[in-house]
């Protein structure tokens, strides 16, 4: 992990929590008492909350959080160039093909009366967004590594982070 700035910063998460942690925990603070009582709702909440995120650590939240970033400053750049060519709208239309589940999108001969054009050109349209879209994310990845050589492992670590 040496050299990814993702890992540096969920180190220096880890540091700042624990350091908080610590301070809350101090005696002439208050450590140890709970400053707000929770009502039945409150308390149903919480475990509510706490038996659906059993299974999650802090570090798997880190590692979606920061997945999820880089795919939103990459759908972001995305948007951005199809904007600046004019071609805003369509990419409205087409940016539900580059989700995982893009099979329950709308079909394309549906979108393709839509928006006025071929179909057979609107899946090559697609097929362009999603390269866009893999060559931008792969820039953005590549930002957070020293090596060039870890971009793929870094892809391969988001894609994990996502999954889980």
């Amino acid at each position: 992990m040496k050299g990814r700035f993702r890992s540096f910063l969920l180190g220096t998460l880890k540091h700042f929590l624990a350091h908080a942690r610590d301070r809350d925990r101090a005696q002439k603070r208050g450590g140890g008492v709970l400053a707000v009582q929770l009502d039945e709702t409150g308390l149903s909440e919480a475990e509510n909350h706490a038996t659906r995120g059993q299974n999650w650590s802090a570090d798997g939240v880190f590692e979606r959080e920061w997945a999820a970033s880089l795919l939103r400053q990459a759908l972001e750049r995305l948007a951005q160039e199809y904007a600046v060519a004019g071609k805003g709208a369509l990419f409205d239309a087409l940016k539900v093909h580059l989700r995982a589940g893009a099979a329950t999108a709308v079909p394309y001969e549906e979108m393709a009366k839509r928006l006025g054009r071929v179909a057979t050109t609107l899946r090559s349209d697609v097929a362009r967004l999603r390269a866009r879209y893999r060559a931008i994310l792969r820039e953005e990845v590549s930002s957070t590594v020293v090596d060039p050589r870890d971009v793929d492992e870094e892809l391969r670590h988001l894609r994990q982070a996502m999954a889980a």
